[in-house]
């Protein structure tokens, strides 16, 4: 790690962003094509989990089953288009650990429904022989009574 360029803490932020735009890059998709989901296994640490903290219950799921529900909405012709996008961040590091929260918005068509939300990810990264993996990510979106704060943004 002595000669990496991501072993520097300004190489190690850079790095982290790399990670996370390519989650958004496989997460997205336009109408017409299909989103790059198998590309997430490689993003995330082994017994990663993803958390959706949007409702009463948090639903938590391996990177496999994140990407089962959405690959069958694809499949079936229920989710013709998703774009996920980073507007802001906090980034912090401690050696072989790091954390960005970061302010989204995305948008779709869902059942023929556009939908949009702006919320906040919390990411957990760690570093590992092959590079900065994600070994946590909890996101929950903005809502009547719950808005985004502008230290976020």
């Amino acid at each position: 790690m002595g000669n990496d360029p991501d072993s520097t803490s300004e190489g190690s932020v850079a790095a982290i962003a790399r990670v996370l735009s390519k989650f958004f890059a496989a997460v997205s998709f336009v109408d017409g094509s299909a989103p790059n989901y198998h590309a997430l296994r490689g993003l995330f640490s082994d017994s990663a989990r993803l958390i959706k903290n949007t409702g009463a219950t948090p639903e938590i799921s391996t990177v496999d089953e994140f990407i089962a529900p959405r690959e069958e909405q694809v499949h079936s012709g229920a989710l013709t288009s998703f774009e996920e996008v980073e507007l802001g961040h906090i980034t912090e590091m401690f050696g072989n650990v790091g954390h960005r929260f970061s302010t989204y918005e995305k948008r779709g068509v869902l059942h023929g429904e556009a939908f949009e939300a702006i919320g906040v990810i919390s990411t957990q990264f760690i570093r590992t022989p092959d590079g900065w993996r994600i070994s946590a990510m909890a996101w929950d979106d903005e809502r009547p009574g719950l808005p985004v704060p502008d230290r976020y943004r």
